[in-house]
């Protein structure tokens, strides 16, 4: 089977998803599929010397060409939140003249992240799925529930013409789907209500390679010495994308009350996102050193980046537990360390924590408790290493790759 892939970022770009990915092709091309890419240049945290070099690649063949990677050029992505938004439409634009151009395509995959370019991606599939006079199957991989999420990231308001917009895009998309993949019972209830029917969708939740990312003694740590880190303080670190969704507000205001009475606790914030420059503005101004930020991390040394805390951070602004379950989760759980979240109650991450009792779950808006929990942790650490424990099995009995990937496969297989 040929299937055509439309991505926003691919390889050798470093995204949060990107493992997720990686596992996918491998299992389709083991499975004897062919996959074609169309893609813009890498520019995402990619280094210029890098990006040089794909400049002269607009072609690449992987896995003995059985991937094969078209590439286009497209301007660097800026943090400016309307460039970036020119920029992905502009990849969509380009991605459907170029997928009109494809042949032989027998299924075409699409997601639904990052948010403008998932709005039109998914339109774009659908026309390209009726382009050729017949109907090539199209599958959408929902990863986040646009417009909902940007609406409970105070991005967007609901009602406005951007949220119309976005729901006549996402109605569109749902309806030409031939089957859509969402990662929660969540999403799963949210897009029913919005008329899809049951029967086209596939519940997969998001999963983690356990071979790449597990237990690491902080003895053994590399980050320690490549972040010049003190081995005996307590870590709580947050590792992945530093955006708008993320309640990093409440971080700041937390890390200020802890830093006379508990010097010994330091958050750590590993990686990249439009709201990271106003957070390391705000850390100098305000002399936040008990908050250090540093950049993501080469994915061979994935393992160490979830295992350098004490414990590991998912945090959310209130309201975006219904359209969006951060996988960074099941990567904290892997490594042995134990969650905790300030995110939203009743939630499918909620419900993972207490039936595991990998970690913590604190409701978005209780700024104290959220506290006081750090407090409790830090006083009374015995419990940490069961659940650290707790969630590395629960990961190992329901969420391996092995097991993702196979699920993945018989949706693609029987559309």
């Amino acid at each position: 089977m040929n299937i055509l892939k439309l991505p926003a970022y691919y390889y050798p770009e470093q995204i949060s998803s990107a493992h997720l990915i990686n596992d996918v092709e491998e299992a389709l091309v083991k499975s004897g599929h062919k996959i074609n890419v169309i893609a813009p240049l890498p520019t995402r945290n990619v280094p210029n010397d890098l990006q040089k070099k794909y400049r002269k690649l607009k072609y690449e063949n992987q896995k003995n060409g059985a991937i094969t990677i078209q590439r286009f050029w497209m301007f660097r992505e800026r943090r400016n939140p309307i460039s970036r938004c020119i920029r992905y439409i502009l990849c969509n634009v380009i991605q459907y003249v170029k997928g009109c151009r494809a042949k032989n395509i027998d299924l075409i995959l699409a997601g639904s992240t990052p948010p403008i370019h998932g709005f039109f991606c998914g339109k774009v599939a659908a026309k390209l799925s009726r382009k050729s006079g017949k109907k090539v199957p199209f599958i959408y991989n929902l990863q986040d529930i646009f417009p909902d999420s940007l609406v409970n990231a105070k991005m967007i308001r609901e009602k406005s013409i951007i949220w119309k917009i976005g729901r006549k895009i996402e109605d569109c998309t749902y309806r030409y789907a031939d089957k859509i993949i969402v990662i929660s019972d969540d999403f799963k209830r949210n897009i029913i209500a919005k008329g899809v029917p049951e029967g086209k969708i596939a519940v997969i939740p998001n999963w983690v390679n356990v071979d790449n990312v597990y237990p690491i003694d902080r003895d053994n740590n590399v980050l320690i010495k490549r972040f010049n880190l003190n081995p005996d303080k307590f870590y709580i670190t947050y590792c992945g994308n530093i955006g708008l969704s993320q309640n990093m507000d409440l971080l700041i205001s937390v890390a200020k009350e802890l830093k006379i009475a508990f010097p010994n606790i330091y958050f750590i914030l590993i990686g990249e996102g439009a709201d990271k420059e106003r957070l390391v503005n705000i850390i100098k101004q305000d002399k936040i050193d008990n908050i250090l930020i540093f950049p993501f991390q080469p994915y061979e040394d994935i393992a160490h980046v979830f295992s350098l805390g004490d414990i590991g951070l998912v945090i959310s602004k209130p309201g975006i537990g219904g359209s969006s379950v951060p996988s960074k989760m099941w990567s904290i759980m892997a490594a042995g360390r134990p969650v905790l979240a300030s995110f939203d109650k009743n939630s499918a991450l909620e419900r993972v924590i207490t039936k595991s009792n990998c970690g913590f779950c604190i409701d978005p808006n209780d700024v104290e408790s959220f506290k006081n929990t750090i407090i409790d942790i830090v006083t009374d650490q015995g419990k940490l290493l069961d659940m650290g424990k707790n969630g590395r099995r629960y990961i190992e009995e329901n969420l391996t790759k092995e097991i993702g990937t196979s699920k993945i496969l018989g949706v693609i297989n029987n559309a």
